[in-house]
């Protein structure tokens, strides 16, 4: 007899924890206390039922090759970056390829969820819900509790001192929809990350005055990098997390530095991270990911083994070292392999460029390009960086205290002008 998840919320994860257990031969319920699917992707035009959704204007921040699931790439035409409804509707896609919707049971609230008398024995829970002022309960062998940790907004008044003195309006931006009722008013946003700076930015087409509150300052990412290429697929790769256990962090920190600046120099603005060292927070979550994501893949099987795909499939190892890390690599080998996994990586910038490429230009005849040498040394390059990598974590220890004792001096000597 097949055991029975309960899953709760039908929103990003809610949908992909469904498909994992009908993959895993479970039987799934969902309880979505709204009457669709998608979470705070669902846009609405008042947050009266308490959930949080995303604004009107909103645009992803994360390109659409790193943010889909592993095993359903959106659709080449696809914009990189989408607004809210494109967004949705690929959760909608996704839901309906893979006959998801009739597991879930809509405009039902889960009210308490606790362990049996016979939890030590059978692991069994307790689930009761509502649904139109009825009240059912039921058991399941687990539970999968699919909100999201922006289920509650987070308003500190008590972090300010005065406020009950203050006679003007006082939202949090999960009320915020529109620009539309800010007209001629002055407004100060609290809290520089993207939702705050999104609404900043919005708010001083329509307000009299905007001003940005930051506690800490920042440095300021675009969604795109050189040459137009979206930053995530840029930086997220195999190849940076390699080079970031080498080079000392300092040395990485002063690079990174330098580049964001040349866009605009963010002490100018007052932005600049005034102590020293906070940067390293920003590249170390950035290049972690990697590693965060791949334990979790050792622990079920589903890391990808560079070494063995270089034996085996030489053109895929060059993509999946130093291409961007995209959720198919996750789908190469191990349980819940999928066969379109290889493909889908190698024909990852083209549904990247697909978007772009809105009217046909004719080619113009070009020397060699960088691309041409790349592919003819990238062999070697491969099987050299596999060599490093196979070595011990001793080696790269000692690798990198002796880059750090040689460049320090020189980088402190750079930074002090």
């Amino acid at each position: 007899m097949a055991k029975k998840v309960a899953v709760i919320g039908a929103g990003v994860s809610g949908l992909s924890s469904i498909k994992c257990c009908v993959d895993e031969d479970l039987e799934p319920t969902c309880f979505e206390r709204s009457d669709d699917i998608g979470g705070l992707w669902k846009f609405t035009e008042s947050s009266k039922d308490g959930m949080t959704r995303v604004y009107k204007s909103l645009v992803t921040n994360v390109c659409k090759e790193m943010s889909c699931y592993s095993d359903f790439p959106f659709h080449e035409d696809y914009p990189n970056f989408m607004n809210h409804e494109k967004f949705w509707d690929y959760l909608q896609e996704f839901a309906e390829h893979f006959d998801l919707l009739k597991y879930i049971q809509f405009k039902t609230t889960v009210c308490s969820i606790t362990k049996r008398p016979d939890f030590s024995e059978t692991g069994q829970w307790d689930v009761v819900t509502e649904t139109e002022g009825k009240q059912n309960r039921a058991v399941f062998d687990a539970v999968m509790v699919c909100t999201g940790h922006f289920l509650n907004p987070h308003l500190p008044l008590e972090a300010f001192p005065g406020i009950h003195k203050f006679k003007g309006q006082i939202l949090h931006s999960q009320e915020y929809k529109i620009p539309e009722g800010f007209q001629g008013k002055r407004v100060l946003v609290i809290g520089l990350g993207n939702t705050g700076g999104d609404i900043a930015v919005e708010l001083s087409r329509t307000a009299a005055q905007v001003l940005l509150s930051t506690r800490t300052g920042t440095w300021v990412l675009g969604r795109s990098s050189d040459w137009g290429y979206p930053y995530n697929m840029m930086v997220t790769r195999r190849c940076c997390s390699f080079i970031a256990q080498v080079l000392p962090s300092r040395f990485l920190n002063w690079i990174q530095e330098r580049k964001l600046n040349k866009r605009f120099n963010h002490e100018d603005y007052g932005l600049s991270i005034t102590k020293g060292g906070v940067f390293k927070d920003t590249s170390k979550d950035k290049f972690d990911y990697i590693a965060y994501m791949d334990d979790i893949a050792a622990c079920i099987g589903t890391k990808p083994s560079i070494p063995l795909l270089f034996l085996k499939d030489p053109r895929l190892a060059w993509e999946v070292f130093f291409g961007p890390c995209t959720p198919y690599q996750y789908r190469l080998m191990g349980p819940g392999k999928w066969d379109g996994a290889r493909n889908a990586i190698l024909t990852q910038w083209d549904r990247t460029l697909k978007p772009l490429k809105t009217r046909i230009v004719p080619d113009s005849s070009k020397p060699a390009s960088m691309s041409h040498y790349l592919k003819a040394w990238g062999a070697p390059v491969l099987l050299a960086s596999l060599l490093l990598i196979c070595k011990s974590s001793l080696f790269l220890k000692l690798v990198r205290d002796k880059l750090q004792d040689r460049m320090s001096p020189y980088l402190v000597s750079l930074w002090r002008g």
